[in-house]
C-alpha cells in the first residue's frame, strides 16, 4: 500500500511523513512511553501507516487535531530523532516546543500572586531536580550494603571495615558529601551565572587545604577548637587575615551553596556591566572568585551551617517534644508540597541532619506517604485490569514500578492522582494511618539520605516499625481506592463507554470521543442517576414549557412511538450534519436539526437517565425501552457547560415539551462549534424500524421520527 508513512528512511523519518510532515505539527511533546503531536490538521495522519510501522506500538487520535503515537521505553530516543531532523528546522515553519518549553508555559500559567515566591521556590527546585538521579543511585547502593549488613553478610557500621567496604562507603559518599558542588553548579545555571565559577567557589572550602584546618592537631597556628555541647560538633576558628573565620567541614551542605549562588550572581552581573565584554572570559571569573571565595568562607558559609542547624534543631525538637504530631503532620504535609516543588527544603534538611547529627527524623514519616501514595496507584492499577482499561493500565504499572522500586512519586502524582480529584482524601487516610503509626511506635530515623522504596526499606530504624507503618499506608490507600474507585458513578460510566469504544472501534467501529459516556445509554443509566444531583441545575419539576404551547407528539399507538422534535428548524438526515460518527449510526438512526433558537425539549416521555455534567446531551428510556440521545452541537463537550443551562435533572420523568436546557448558541458558535442538534435512537439495532422524517422545518413538538417495536 502507498501511504505517507512508507518509504525508506528512519522510524523518526516515518513517523514524520505519517502525520503529514514538520509543517502540519503545531507542537510535539513526550510522557514515558508516547509521542503527543498537536497537529494544525489531524486528518492530514495516517494512522493506518503509522501503526504498520515497526518500532510503533499504537496510534491514538483524540479531538482537537491531538494524536499520541505510543513507542514504549524508545520513546526519548525517537523524539530527540524526530527534534533533529533537518525537516523539524524548515525555514518558514515555526519550531514545535519541546518538553521544557511546554512545562516551562505551564509553570508561566500557574504562577501565583508574587512572582518572588515562584521564583525562590523555583531556584530550589532547578537547583536539587537534575541531582535526582545521582541521589537515587547513591541510596540503592547503601541500600544494598543495609540488606547485606541486615543479612549479616558485612557488619555495615564497623570502624574496622575492610578495604572493600570503605571503598563501597566511598561510592555512595561521593554523591552526598560533594552535593554543594553540584547544587552550586545548578543554582548557578539556573541563575545564568557561570556554573563553572558557582561550583568553583564551593570547592574553595571543600579542598584538603581548608578542611585540614578543622584537625587541631594539624599544627596550623591561629587555630582553636571548641565542642558545641547541644550538636556534639567540634567548631574550630582559625584567624586569617588577622579576622576571624569559623570553619566548617561543607561536605552535604545545601543551604550554602543556595545562599553563595545567590550573592555571586549579583557579583557575575554587575562585573559582566563594569568589564568590556571582549575581556569577560578573563576578569569576570577571577574577580567573582577572588570576591566570593572570601565571602563565602567568612560570611556566607557559617551563616548557612547556622540556618540549617537552627532549622535541624527545631525540628529535632519537635520530634522529641511532640513525636506523634510530628509523624502525623509529615505525611500529611507531603502530597501537597510535592506537586508545588515545595518540598525541596525539607529534603535539604534532611541532608543538615545527616550532616550535624548523624541520622535524620524526617525520612521515616515521610515514607508513609508516599507509600501511600503508592498504595493509591496500585488502587488504580487493579481497577484498570478489572475495568480493561489499557492506557491506565499501563500508565499506573509504569508510576508503580518508579515507586515501589525507586521511591519516585511523580509519575503517581502527575499521571494519575492530580486527575481524578477523588484519589487524594483516600490517599490522605493511608498517610494519616502510617503517621500515627509511626509516632506511636517511637518514630524512625535513619543515617543516610534514601528515596523511600522497597529496596531501601534496611536503611531506616527500627525496619519493623518503619515496615508496619508504610504497608499500613500502602494497602489502606489502595482498598480505599478500590473499592470506592478513584472515577465518579459518571465517570466510570463514561470510562467504560470508552473502553467499548475503543473494543469496537478495533473491530470497526467508530465512535465519537466526545459521545463516549452516550454510547450505551442503558449501561450509563445506573451511574448517572448516581450522581444527577451533581449533574445540572434543575428547576425542581423540570416541566417549563415553549412559551408557544409545543404540540405533543402522538401517543403511543400500537407497536409505533412518534419522537418529537426536540428544537425548532430545519430537518436534515445524520449524514448531512457534519460528524462522521453520527453519520455512520454507531449512535443509531436519527435526525439532525439545525436550531431555530436555544431551548431544547424532551421529544418522548420517559425517564431521564442521563443528564451530561456539561449539559450538551440527554439520554431519555420510554417505558417500553425505547432509548433516545439528544446531543447538542458537535464537540461542544469541549465547552465544559459553558452557555449551557441545565433545567432538568437525570432520574426524574419527563414528558413532551418539558424543557431539558437552554442553550447560548452564538457561546457555541463563537466557540466554533456547529450548533446542530442531533436526536438518535441508540438501542435501533433491537427495534422493527427507525425512520426519519427529513427536510421539512418544523417547530417544537412537530413528529420527526417514527419508531416501530
Amino acid at each position: 500500500m502507498n501511504t505517507p508513512a512508507a518509504g525508506p528512511g528512519t522510524l523518526a523519518e516515518r513517523i514524520l511523513r505519517g502525520v503529514g510532515g514538520a509543517e502540519n505539527i503545531e507542537s510535539l511533546t513526550h510522557c514515558a512511553t508516547r509521542l503527543r503531536f498537536q497537529l494544525h490538521d489531524g486528518a492530514k495522519a495516517d494512522t493506518a501507516a503509522l501503526d504498520a510501522l515497526d518500532g510503533v506500538m499504537a496510534t491514538v487520535a483524540q479531538s482537537g487535531d491531538r494524536l499520541q503515537i505510543v513507542i514504549g521505553g524508545a520513546v526519548a530516543r525517537v523524539y530527540s530523532e524526530i527534534m533533529n531532523l533537518p525537516a523539524m528546522r524548515g525555514a518558514g515553519t515555526p519550531a514545535p516546543r519541546s518538553d521544557a518549553d511546554v512545562k516551562a508555559a505551564m509553570r508561566a500559567k500557574s504562577r501565583g500572586r508574587y512572582a518572588w515566591v515562584d521564583n525562590f521556590f523555583e531556584y530550589l527546585s532547578d537547583s536539587f531536580r537534575p541531582l535526582m538521579g545521582v541521589l537515587l543511585g547513591s541510596s540503592l547502593i547503601i541500600a544494598i550494603a543495609s540488606v547485606l549488613d541486615a543479612l549479616g553478610v558485612v557488619d555495615f557500621r564497623a570502624a574496622d571495615k575492610s578495604a572493600t567496604w570503605v571503598f563501597v562507603d566511598a561510592m555512595w559518599r561521593s554523591v552526598l558529601y560533594f552535593l554543594p558542588l553540584m547544587v552550586a553548579y545548578n543554582a548557578a545555571k539556573k541563575l545564568k551565572v557561570d556554573p563553572w565559577v558557582g561550583a568553583a567557589v564551593m570547592a574553595a572550602v571543600m579542598t584538603p587545604n581548608f578542611t585540614g584546618m578543622l584537625d587541631p592537631k594539624s599544627g596550623i597556628p591561629g587555630i582553636t577548637c571548641t565542642t558545641n555541647g547541644t550538636l556534639g560538633t567540634q567548631e574550630c576558628v582559625a584567624h586569617v587575615f588577622g579576622l576571624p573565620m569559623q570553619l566548617n567541614d561543607y561536605g552535604g551542605q545545601v543551604f550554602v551553596p543556595l545562599l553563595m549562588v545567590a550573592v555571586l550572581a549579583l557579583v557575575y552581573k554587575g562585573l559582566q556591566r563594569v568589564f568590556p565584554e571582549t575581556v569577560h572570559l578573563v576578569f569576570v571569573p577571577f574577580f567573582s572568585m577572588l570576591i566570593m571565595i572570601p565571602v563565602t568562607a567568612f560570611l556566607i558559609g557559617p551563616l548557612g551551617v547556622w540556618a540549617g542547624n537552627g532549622l535541624g534543631e527545631g525540628l529535632s525538637w519537635l520530634n522529641g517534644n511532640a513525636p506523634i504530631v510530628f509523624a502525623i503532620l509529615i505525611p500529611l504535609l507531603y502530597p501537597f508540597l510535592v506537586p508545588l516543588g515545595l518540598h525541596w527544603p525539607l529534603n535539604a534538611l534532611m541532608l543538615v541532619n545527616i550532616n550535624t547529627l548523624g541520622y535524620d527524623f524526617i525520612q521515616g514519616p515521610m515514607g508513609a506517604w508516599n507509600f501511600a501514595c503508592f498504595g493509591a496507584t496500585a488502587g488504580v492499577l487493579l481497577l484498570s485490569v478489572r475495568h480493561r482499561e489499557k492506557e491506565m493500565r499501563q500508565t499506573a504499572t509504569g508510576a508503580l514500578a518508579a515507586g515501589l522500586l525507586g521511591g519516585i512519586s511523580e509519575p503517581s502524582l502527575y499521571g494519575i492522582h492530580l486527575r481524578f480529584k477523588r484519589i487524594y482524601p483516600r490517599m490522605l487516610v493511608g498517610c494519616l494511618v502510617g503517621g500515627v503509626l509511626v509516632g506511636v511506635l517511637g518514630g524512625v530515623d535513619t543515617k543516610a539520605f534514601a528515596f523511600t522504596s522497597l529496596l531501601t526499606i534496611p536503611v531506616f530504624s527500627p525496619m519493623a516499625t518503619y515496615s508496619i507503618a508504610i504497608t499500613a499506608a500502602f494497602f489502606v490507600s489502595m482498598a480505599l481506592v478500590y473499592f470506592s474507585d478513584f472515577r465518579t458513578p459518571e465517570e466510570r460510566a463514561q470510562a467504560n463507554a470508552e473502553r467499548d469504544a475503543a473494543e469496537a472501534a478495533s473491530r470497526g467501529e467508530a465512535v465519537a470521543a466526545d459521545d463516549r459516556e452516550l454510547v450505551t445509554v442503558g449501561a450509563a443509566a445506573t451511574a448517572a442517576s448516581g450522581s444527577a444531583s451533581g449533574s445540572g441545575s434543575g428547576s425542581g419539576s423540570g416541566s417549563e414549557a415553549a412559551p408557544a404551547a409545543p404540540t405533543p407528539a402522538p401517543a403511543t399507538t400500537g407497536k409505533s412511538i412518534e419522537l418529537a422534535a426536540p428544537v425548532a428548524g430545519r430537518v436534515v438526515g445524520l449524514d448531512e450534519v457534519g460528524d462522521p460518527v453520527f453519520a455512520s449510526r454507531a449512535l443509531g438512526e436519527g435526525v439532525g436539526i439545525e436550531p431555530a433558537d436555544g431551548r431544547v425539549f424532551a421529544p418522548v416521555d420517559g425517564e431521564l437517565i442521563i443528564v451530561a455534567a456539561t449539559g450538551h446531551a440527554f439520554g431519555i428510556r420510554t417505558a417500553d425501552g425505547v432509548e433516545v440521545l439528544i446531543h447538542i452541537g458537535i464537540d461542544t463537550v469541549k465547552m465544559k457547560g459553558e452557555g449551557f443551562d441545565v433545567r432538568a435533572e437525570a432520574g426524574r420523568q419527563v414528558s413532551v415539551g418539558d424543557l431539558l436546557v437552554e442553550v447560548d448558541l452564538d457561546a457555541v458558535r463563537a466557540a466554533q462549534h456547529p450548533t446542530v442538534t442531533l436526536m438518535t435512537v441508540t438501542n435501533t439495532a433491537d427495534l422493527a424500524s427507525v425512520e426519519p422524517h427529513t427536510g421539512q422545518d418544523v417547530t417544537v413538538g412537530v413528529p420527526v421520527v417514527t419508531v416501530r417495536r
